[in-house]
């Protein structure tokens, strides 16, 4: 009777296993476990696994446990308890457990008419790319955005923070350096007597890592602006203001020279071409000369009246000159070289007075001091170096910021001066413990040059963020924000009245009011 109620059992658990079987391998949608989830029936599934063990151990024979008090013979032999009983009861209790799996999962209330695998709803949620018509250009999608996003000033190439390497591939520069085009300016009238050049005599150079090459995409299209046929070809990168205030020279990447008319609004005259990028253009002491300066390498010494050239200092194996000062006297002047090297020059007898290759990197910005004894230069990696004019002597040198330095002026005591970067920062520097006293925040471009009111209480700046800006030099507050919208600005000047000069990008020289407001377009450029 027993073995009759065994076999019952026995072969009930196998119809609850197989049931079980069979609903997991339909959850799995009749694939293979390791290709698909079991989904909701894994609690099922376990509990069947666990019924088809129960059911194969409830079906093997174990030997009955002896029991001393129990005889082996005779009638009381007959009840002695044989198999597992706990397992028994376990192997009872397992299909019971899986059917009310089976029908909870069946009859619960998440189940919903047309309600689909997890695996379906993903597919389902995810859009449909959609076709791009033939004819039609799809869109480009925005690039994510770089740790540092500033772009390169013209021609200028970039130095990592980190120390330099001479084999290392340079980031893209905003602007590339124009290939050269004839020109369609008038030349320039002879100068009644020959021109005097002084070359400057090959000079020894320690072995510096070379300036990084410059590769460039084509700049960015401006907005429309107004144009005049007299204006800049290209981006006016150096704007420099008469002593009386009623003249304003730029110099442009289009490598022209140009005299303005400030109260006339109109050109004066074109003051002369470079063989390359025009970087400086400043007016001497005299008021009658201006000396220019270019990536070809050549500081020219130029007649104001008709742009005459009277001398021209080559640098030689210096490369080009990229930023040059003049000291109050005339007397001498400072240029930065692509090679790193910082020449200063006699102007009165026409000869080099120094070479001093203190820069591993391109100089990129370059002032002398109010008195004349002191020169300040920077280079594309950050580094600041003090010289001392007339013995030719580093007086101290420093990383002022962690890219390059763009702009640098002393203020009119000679202790401080201020330099922008292509870390966004403006620093004021005290020159006695070389320590930063204060920092102008707010540009988020490379700021690419820095002008000096004449009261010396106002800053002015312009970055490469599109953007000009005027601070008071007490605090370090931003008086006054101008935006064009016409891109990368690269030259700054205060005009007699006060006001704001820019030139950019986009060609224009442009005059902004000295406490904010719109600018207005003193001088367009020429038409593309």
């Amino acid at each position: 009777m027993k073995r009759s109620t065994d076999r019952l059992l026995a072969l009930a658990m196998l119809a609850v296993g197989l049931v079980c079987f069979a609903k997991l391998y339909l959850a799995l949608g009749g694939k293979p476990p390791a290709m698909t989830s079991a989904e909701v029936f894994g609690a099922a599934g376990a509990l069947s696994i666990l019924a088809g063990l129960s059911f194969l151990a409830g079906l093997l024979p174990a030997a009955p446990k002896h029991d001393p008090a129990v005889p082996l013979f005779g009638r009381d032999a007959e009840i002695v308890p044989a198999g597992r009983p706990r397992l028994r009861r376990i192997a009872l209790a397992v299909p019971l457990i899986a059917l009310l799996a089976i029908v909870v999962d069946q009859l619960g209330p998440w189940r919903t008419p047309g309600s689909e695998p997890a695996e379906s709803k993903e597919v389902a949620a995810a859009p449909a790319q959609p076709a791009t018509p033939v004819g039609i250009a799809a869109a480009p999608q925005p690039a994510p955005p770089a740790q540092e996003s500033a772009e390169n000033p013209p021609g200028e190439p970039v130095a990592a923070p980190a120390e330099p390497t001479p084999l290392a591939t340079v980031p893209p520069n905003l602007m590339p350096v124009p290939p050269a085009q004839p020109s369609t300016q008038q030349a320039a009238p002879a100068a009644p007597e020959p021109v005097r050049q002084t070359a400057l005599a090959p000079v020894a150079q320690p072995e510096v890592a070379s300036p990084p090459e410059t590769v460039a995409p084509p700049p960015p299209e401006p907005p429309a602006q107004p144009t005049a046929p007299e204006g800049h070809r290209d981006a006016v990168v150096w704007l420099a203001v008469s002593a009386d205030g009623h003249e304003i020279m730029s110099a442009s990447t289009d490598r022209m020279i140009k005299l303005w008319d400030v109260d006339g609004k109109r050109l004066i005259r074109d003051l002369g071409e470079h063989k390359d990028m025009a970087r400086t253009a400043l007016f001497m002491p005299d008021g009658k000369t201006a000396l220019t300066a270019g990536d070809d390498g050549e500081i020219v010494l130029r007649q104001l009246s008709d742009g005459a050239v009277l001398h021209v200092f080559s640098s030689g194996q210096n490369g080009g000159a990229n930023k040059l000062a003049v000291s109050p006297d005339g007397k001498r002047a400072v240029s930065g070289h692509d090679s790193g090297s910082v020449i200063v020059w006699d102007l009165e007898k026409s000869a080099v007075l120094h070479v001093l290759p203190g820069h591993d990197w391109s100089v990129s910005s370059v002032a002398v001091s109010a008195d004349g004894t002191r020169a300040l230069t920077g280079s594309i990696d950050g580094e600041l170096k003090l010289w001392d004019i007339a013995a030719g002597k580093q007086l101290r040198s420093w990383h002022g910021h962690d890219r390059g330095a763009y702009g640098a002026v002393f203020t009119a005591d000679g202790r401080h001066a201020v330099t922008g970067s292509g870390d966004y920062t403006i620093k004021l520097w005290d020159l006695d413990s070389f320590r930063e006293v204060r920092r102008f925040d707010g540009h988020s471009g490379t700021v690419y040059a820095l002008a000096l009111s004449a009261d010396g209480k106002r800053l002015g700046s312009v970055s490469l963020d599109g953007t000009a800006r005027v601070w008071n030099m007490d605090t370090g507050a931003e008086i006054a924000e101008f935006d064009p919208g016409t891109g990368p600005m690269y030259s700054v000047a205060f005009a007699a009245d006060g006001t704001l000069l820019t030139g950019g990008i986009d060609r224009t020289i442009r005059d902004w009011p000295a406490s904010g407001g719109d600018g207005t377009v003193l001088f367009a450029g020429a038409p593309e």
